[in-house]
């Protein structure tokens, strides 16, 4: 058996390649119109987004920013996340520039061995996110047109992904780990800054060779990236033209309803699963047939798994070191199984709220509102469960920051 599965493993890789060539020179116009729209998101979004931030970043690295903030928030990181201070600098510019710098970012630390592989997996697991400006603008006021859902798709978004990272802190924790042998004598600002001046002698490279470098690898990084996401939408093009999407929709939704939920969403879930712009905008567009709580949970699950297309960016980095794939996998999927509870649950009173405080206006796919048909003891069977589970995640997220703290102080 050990024989035949590397052969199996091969022929499988073959025949998923030959489908796809067979498939470009049967529908040779939808895959062109497929690589045009993909090519189209790299060049007028995605690249003039994260070129800055990839850019930046390289310059601050090189500067020695990420040990500034490794000995400044060694405290507050090691104990909580379990990872060191230094993946503080990943989880800023992670939640401020969206996926895939974080992954970028967290091989940068491995490469410096400013962190071990189980560290890195689990840094790169809760900081890839979406960007807040996507979520914020293209979802919420293009597609929804309502600043207060992407309120509370941000709000979701980022406590879930916090909530991630406090679970994967629990993952492979008897991996080797970077020393932490802090220089009690002097204070921790004077420790930052000189852990920042030798990392920057150590660098050796003058700021114009800073800047050209960063310039380089930014651009290259990007590359990847667009090739990506170009393959991705010809891949999506090509299942839709095929029929596979609609069938798997139909599997989806027949699923979905067995569990008390609309049909109708299998087919937002299925876009979100190859590409996150396609599934929010899929699911917008239930607005006006199903109830808001749903319709928001559904993206906000949609926002944290990010697309096939983000999965195969942040895999194609990680392969450049020994962090593995699949604990960001499973974290992926915590995020949307979160986002979703949160978003149900505690997002869907929070936008009530905001309606209630906005004289009573509510968006024009809201048919109606009844306070006593939506009160706490009128849900739903799945929206009562999605609210037990999402209130337990909160005490045990509780429970668990409590130890932390203790835990620090021993």
């Amino acid at each position: 058996m050990r024989t035949i599965k590397p052969y199996m493993v091969t022929l499988l890789f073959a025949l998923c390649s030959f489908f796809l060539a067979a498939s470009l020179l049967l529908f040779p116009k939808t895959s062109f119109l497929a690589a045009l729209r993909g090519l189209k998101i790299w060049w007028d979004v995605v690249f003039p987004a994260l070129l800055p931030f990839f850019i930046t970043s390289e310059i601050l690295l090189g500067l020695g920013l990420a040990n500034f903030m490794g000995v400044l928030l060694e405290p507050l990181m090691r104990p909580i996340f379990n990872i060191p201070g230094s993946g503080s600098f990943v989880w800023t510019m992670g939640f401020a520039s969206g996926y895939p710098i974080s992954a970028k970012l967290t091989v940068r630390l491995r490469e410096k061995n400013l962190i071990s592989r189980a560290e890195g997996e689990r840094l790169v697991s809760y900081t890839t996110t979406s960007d807040p400006v996507f979520i914020t603008g293209a979802v919420s006021i293009g597609f929804f047109h309502n600043a207060k859902i992407g309120l509370i798709l941000l709000i979701s978004h980022y406590l879930s992904a916090i909530l991630v990272g406090f679970i994967m802190s629990l993952h492979d924790r008897k991996a080797a780990r970077t020393p932490y042998n802090p220089d009690t004598s002097r204070p921790i600002f004077l420790r930052a800054l000189v852990a920042m001046h030798r990392a920057r002698l150590q660098d050796g490279r003058t700021f114009g060779k800073l800047m050209g470098d960063a310039v380089m690898t930014s651009i290259q990084t990007q590359l990847v990236v667009g090739g990506f996401i170009l393959l991705f939408s010809v891949l999506l093009a090509l299942f839709m033209k095929l029929g596979l999407i609609a069938l798997f929709s139909n599997i989806l939704g027949a699923t979905l309803s067995f569990f008390g939920y609309p049909f109708e969403t299998a087919q937002a879930f299925i876009y979100g699963l190859f590409e996150v712009t396609l599934g929010a905008k899929q699911a917008s567009e239930l607005s006006t047939s199903q109830p808001p709580a749903l319709i928001m949970a559904v993206t906000s699950a949609i926002l944290a798994w990010g697309g096939l297309s983000v999965h195969a960016q942040v895999a194609s980095l990680l392969a450049e070191t020994d962090i593995r794939y699949l604990p960001f996998l499973f974290a992926r999927l915590c995020h949307a199984l979160f986002s979703f509870l949160f978003t149900y649950t505690i997002g869907s009173f929070l936008y009530k709220k905001l309606q209630q405080s906005a004289n009573g206006a509510l968006p024009v796919w809201l048919s109606s509102f009844d306070p006593a048909r939506d009160s706490l003891w009128t849900l739903s069977s799945p929206q009562t469960l999605s609210l037990l589970v999402c209130a337990t995640l909160m005490l045990s997220t509780w429970l668990f920051l409590l130890l932390g703290a203790f835990t620090s102080k021993k």
